[in-house]
């Protein structure tokens, strides 16, 4: 090659190297983001009263943050296809929790200390879930074929567990002599966080081992559309076992690292600006849940409606199961205060959701109304949230 040549890579690896580049996008941005974040960190964040300025870097950093949320269930999903049950399960299950805890415990160390934070990011949580995305999954669904089956068995088991575990872990606490708070009460505190675990470890043995048929699509469903799960098995068999551990490792870092700063602007909304301190608790829901809010909106419109049964219990399951332990173990290490009694409100509409989703979860069959019903619901919540 004389020095006027130039090298030109040939084209079906350029097209290699684009659709890895593609498909890794998100990784690529966090890595970046996170570094601009460290590196720009004084001029960008030591003047947060420019609202415009703050309002940018808020969208930037949830944004890229849901971005990643977004590609590591996807590469979780590929881990979960090749490893198999019951480590699937569990390798998305921890996945979810490491978004959900990583800006729930920045923004618990950071400013003024939220007691009320992971109370407020549960009942978000199963607000959103139980309301919110079953209502537009069961309403999308309906408006495409009317009505749809599920698997009932499966249904009521997610809902005993998730039903005993809010009382247990939202209500309750408000009627014991001395609250689950770690600084007054740590071994009340460590004896809610086990409880809370052995209630998710017992339920993951029950599905992925004992009676996995209880969360299987029933025959006959799912001929409105193309496989949905024929997308993860082309997922996992487009890269090896390692590159997509490696790849999951990379899209969690760049969340675990950006929490810190995303906290700063939360805390100056909610210490400064006066906006609702629920706000950061439906925050963090939204970042772990968005993912597979989408995975069952779809699963529901190729009348797959177990499969956006599952997604949705599942997830309300996974974060309500595993976050409020870490919350009260990160109490107990730093002192922070955790609170987790809901107020009279939030109960009535926690016991009003509860009811209504065993309703209707009673049958076997979904329609519109049923789907209507929880997103009023969910309305309501949301209104409840900026005039209580």
């Amino acid at each position: 090659m004389n020095q006027h040549e130039t090298f030109v890579l040939p084209r079906a690896e350029r097209r290699g190297l684009r659709a890895v580049l593609s498909g890794n996008a998100p990784a690529i941005a966090g890595m970046v983001s996170v570094v601009l974040a460290y590196v720009f960190r004084t001029p960008l964040f030591s003047d947060l009263h420019n609202i415009r300025l703050t309002a940018l870097l808020f969208l930037w950093l949830f944004g890229t943050m849901m971005a990643c949320a977004f590609a590591v269930v996807r590469y979780a999903e590929a881990i979960a296809e090749r490893l198999g049950e019951p480590y699937g399960t569990l390798v998305l299950t921890l996945s979810m929790v490491v978004i959900e805890v990583s800006p729930l415990a920045a923004i618990m160390l950071h400013g003024e200390n939220n007691a009320t934070l992971a109370r407020d990011a549960m009942f978000a949580t199963l607000m959103i879930v139980l309301n919110g995305m079953v209502g537009a999954a069961l309403l999308m669904g309906a408006m495409r074929y009317w009505e749809q089956e599920y698997n009932l068995a499966g249904a009521r088991a997610f809902l005993v567990v998730i039903a005993s575990l809010a009382v247990f872990a939202l209500i309750l606490p408000n009627y014991t002599k001395t609250a689950p708070d770690p600084s007054e009460a740590p071994m009340k505190a460590l004896l809610f966080a086990a409880i809370t675990v052995l209630f998710y470890v017992v339920f993951v043995v029950i599905q992925t081992v004992r009676h996995r048929a209880f969360f299987a699509e029933p025959a006959g469903n799912g001929h409105g559309g193309l496989d949905y799960r024929a997308q993860e098995r082309a997922e996992a068999r487009r890269g090896s076992l390692g590159f997509h551990v490696a790849m999951l490792m990379l899209t969690l870092l760049p969340i675990v690292l950006l929490a810190q700063f995303l906290a700063i602007i939360v805390d100056f909304g909610i210490e400064d600006l006066d906006m609702p301190d629920a706000l950061g608790g439906v925050l963090i829901a939204i970042l772990v849940l968005s993912p597979e809010g989408l995975t069952a909106f779809h699963a529901a419109l190729v009348n797959q409606l177990q499969r956006a049964v599952n997604v949705c219990l599942g997830s309300a399951l996974a974060t309500i199961g595993l976050t409020i332990p870490a919350a009260l173990i990160i109490g107990l290490i730093t002192g922070c205060k955790v609170h987790l009694g809901l107020d009279q409100v939030q109960t009535v509409l926690l016991i009003l959701t509860l009811f209504v989703s065993g309703l209707t979860f009673g049958g076997a069959r979904t329609n519109m109304l049923q789907g209507v019903v929880h997103l009023l619901l969910f309305v309501v919540y949301v209104a409840l949230i900026f005039s209580p």
